[in-house]
């Protein structure tokens, strides 16, 4: 495909307008907007100029925000299903060779939402569809998904040094299962996966932290900063007080995984078995003021920020779901959740520690997270005795709530362990 070169072609640059023109998504968000962004490769380039209700494609690479690749990185990402690190801008400047995202972080932090749907359409276009292009580009499920029956109820705990209220939830009933929800998010995450007829038999508990779901906050609005001792309290104090009846296995994604190992490390006969998803000894980089700026939307950047971390195969209806999570989650929350997960989590120098004859300890991470990547995990996994590591293709960042059906075939096996 030679990257952008399908652009040269005589009438496509015309054809990628009209296709940008009349598509519904776009049409809905770009009242308000006004940027420009050059798409660079090698001596050639074109310009994404928006403005208040319009899109423009120019000729030329004029603009304040630069994204730069050569055409064999440019192939990956226009693919329909791009290679895994090649599928969103942000995972690209993290994780692809080459790639180079230079200029103003403002504007594109404001019109990252656009710059997402444009970059589908010009997917939709390179592959040679004509027409409107669908809502999304992700397969989708057909039918919706039945969510079992919650049985809710509010518990205190002792975290921090006060009492705090958390809510909780179970699905199903057998042996069981402690999930814990992502960074921002909420115990919601839960609900398909608790559906999958693989994981019939056992029942799986979730609650939210403070602040997040239907759990009171404890600090005013902005606040919230989490941290490890104050994370394991919480987690140990919602264990003993909603009083399971044997030990639950203990499942995580993300900075839920994080926390994972530090309970392998200080808490391991409180559990059956822990399953750390999306984890690894230590991860940087991650932080952003965006969601805090007073000049951006965080109810749009927050989510969006989190959307290139899921797989473009999992379902769409799924992906827009932890895209709404996102989008709900109160001021200061994802942001201070992030202090642990990208910085204050550090667990390098301690994994020798953990001791898998106490409990046993899985690693799950998949092949689309640009975060923490399949291959800082397995690093993770080789330093732990006794751990085991298992890359699952086809899944991102967010494994239980992305793609729950995929995800349950890889944890019931686990399960099945003991």
């Amino acid at each position: 495909m030679s990257g952008w070169n399908w652009l040269q072609a005589e009438g496509a640059m015309a054809r990628f307008q009209a296709l940008c023109e009349g598509d519904a998504v776009l049409a809905r968000h770009l009242p308000g907007a006004g940027a420009r962004f050059a798409f660079v490769q090698g001596t050639q380039g074109f310009t994404l100029v928006l403005t208040d209700g319009a899109l423009r494609l120019e000729a030329g690479a004029d603009a304040p925000t630069t994204f730069t690749a050569e055409a064999a990185t440019w192939d990956k990402a226009l693919a329909l299903l791009p290679e895994r690190h090649h599928h969103n801008l942000f995972a690209m400047r993290m994780r692809a060779p080459g790639f180079a995202a230079t200029g103003d972080e403002l504007a594109w932090a404001q019109h990252a939402h656009l710059l997402r749907r444009v970059m589908d359409l010009a997917r939709w276009a390179a592959a040679g569809h004509a027409g409107p292009a669908p809502e999304s580009l992700r397969p989708r499920l057909g039918s919706p998904t039945p969510c079992p029956t919650a049985r809710g109820r509010y518990v205190t705990v002792r975290a921090g040094g006060r009492d705090v209220v958390l809510y909780g939830e179970q699905h199903g009933e057998g042996r069981p299962i402690m999930a814990m929800h992502t960074a921002g998010s909420d115990s919601r995450q839960f609900h398909r996966l608790a559906a999958e007829p693989a994981l019939a038999g056992w029942a799986i508990t979730a609650f939210d932290l403070p602040g997040h779901g239907r759990s009171p906050a404890i600090t005013a609005p902005g606040g919230w900063a989490l941290n490890t001792d104050l994370y394991c309290e919480l987690i140990l104090g919602f264990r003993q007080a909603w009083g399971f009846a044997e030990k639950p296995v203990l499942l995580g994604a993300s900075m839920s995984g994080e926390i994972c190992l530090e309970i392998a490390l200080r808490a391991p006969d409180h559990f059956a078995h822990i399953v750390a998803c999306e984890a690894c000894e230590h991860i940087p980089g991650r932080r952003t003021p965006w969601p805090l700026h007073p000049k951006v939307n965080g109810m749009m950047f927050t989510p969006e920020w989190v959307d290139g971390l899921m797989a473009p195969q999992s379902p769409a209806e799924c992906a827009a779901e932890v895209w709404w999570h996102y989008s709900q989650g109160g001021f200061g929350t994802f942001p201070g959740d992030i202090l642990f997960y990208s910085g204050g989590w550090d667990a390098r120098g301690r994994l020798s520690g953990i001791d898998t004859t106490r409990c046993p300890l899985t690693l799950l991470t998949g092949e689309y997270d640009y975060s923490c990547t399949a291959e800082a995990s397995a690093a993770t996994a080789a330093q732990i005795k006794g751990a085991r590591f298992e890359r699952m293709d086809g899944i991102g960042h967010f494994p239980f709530a992305e793609n729950p059906a995929l995800f349950a075939r890889f944890l019931a096996p686990v399960l099945a362990e003991g």
